[in-house]
């Protein structure tokens, strides 16, 4: 079912698989992280093609340009026919950095030693 004149801006975004569900897109919008233009928008705010959504998820502003409404939840491979990325490279570099701050170990390093624990809880302190 395609919405001729737009669809629910939650909805919407689950279907391009911005959000795992569909709750947590609403949950989003509620607590006001998706803006269209400038405002922050509720969950049922239509969408249409050619709107500009920013999504924030901490640390990174998200930015889509909205190309067509699908008609349900789409595969990954197709998210590209609906939406286009926006998104600044300083605001890409902003994920590179969180993983590389404080706390971040090597996938498949297992659990510090007692030693590297300890090092830690110094430099922390």
């Amino acid at each position: 079912m395609t919405a001729l004149k737009g669809e629910r801006i939650d909805k919407f975004l689950w279907s391009v698989r911005l959000y795992k569900s569909r709750s947590e897109a609403t949950e989003a919008c509620r607590i006001g992280r998706v803006t269209i233009a400038g405002v922050a928008v509720k969950p049922a705010h239509p969408v249409t093609p050619g709107l500009t959504v920013l999504v924030r998820k901490p640390p990174v502003t998200y930015t889509w340009l909205v190309t067509g409404i699908p008609a349900s939840r789409v595969g990954a491979k197709l998210v590209g026919e609906y939406i286009s990325d926006l998104t600044p490279e300083e605001e890409k570099n902003k994920i590179i950095a969180a993983k590389t701050a404080f706390g971040f170990r090597p996938r498949g390093s297992g659990r510090p030693t007692k030693r590297e624990r300890r090092d830690l809880e110094d430099f922390i302190s």
